[in-house]
């Protein structure tokens, strides 16, 4: 079977210091899986390095097949916008911008035009509940609403693989649940491989895979 995320030998220094060192591990397709870890010990590193963020000093990352490690910064801007995305603990909303025009932001990024973007945007709008808050903008919006839209957003491309950084770092017991069973439905219905980091066992207990960082190997958790 073939892997959705595959990392070979991974070495990652910052300052002279070690943060991961030699790591190897595969996520397969469709799979949820919780990276977890004390603070500082590299977890939003290691998920910077999968979403082609940032780039390892040692090793080799394949993403659905396609062998990253020697890619060209637009080959990997190109993967990135086709092939993952990303949904971070500080949403990430451009605030001017409509909720709707927030989550059509990366199809412009393809070419594709105002009109066909936002029907696109209106119906990941949909899917996450929100799709009558479509005029208003981030500001207007509680915590986890404006997460559902940075749900939306990453998911406005189609990506096979979903990349959460803390997604519910910044909200509520209650709508940090609803956050992550919103991600678990995503992934189960649309088969959407799905890594997201997080410090919450809780939360980290809803994926079906957990993994912790710690003394800059990678190991099961």
């Amino acid at each position: 079977m073939n892997s959705s995320i595959s990392l070979h030998g991974f070495t990652r220094l910052l300052g002279g210091q070690t943060i991961l060192h030699d790591v190897s591990f595969s996520i397969f397709p469709g799979e949820s899986c919780a990276i977890t870890g004390p603070s500082g010990s590299g977890k939003s590193t290691l998920l910077n390095l999968i979403g082609l963020l940032d780039q390892p000093c040692r090793g080799r990352l394949v993403l659905d097949g396609c062998d990253m490690t020697h890619a060209t910064a637009n080959q990997r801007a190109i993967t990135r916008n086709r092939l993952l995305g990303f949904v971070f603990q500080s949403f990430n909303l451009l605030p001017r911008l409509s909720i709707l025009d927030n989550v059509a932001l990366p199809l412009s990024y393809r070419g594709i035009g105002l009109a066909s973007a936002r029907r696109a945007a209106t119906l990941q709008l949909e899917k996450v509940g929100l799709a009558h808050c479509a005029r208003n903008r981030p500001a207007d919006l509680s915590g986890g609403q404006r997460q559902r839209v940075a749900i939306a957003r990453a998911l406005v491309t189609g990506p096979r693989i979903l990349l959460a950084d803390e997604p519910t770092g910044n909200l509520d017991c209650e709508t940090a649940q609803e956050i992550i069973g919103l991600l678990c439905r995503l992934n189960h219905e649309q088969g959407m491989t799905l890594l997201m980091v997080t410090h919450d066992p809780a939360m980290a207990q809803r994926m079906q895979r957990r993994m912790q960082v710690r003394d800059g190997g990678v190991f099961d958790a």
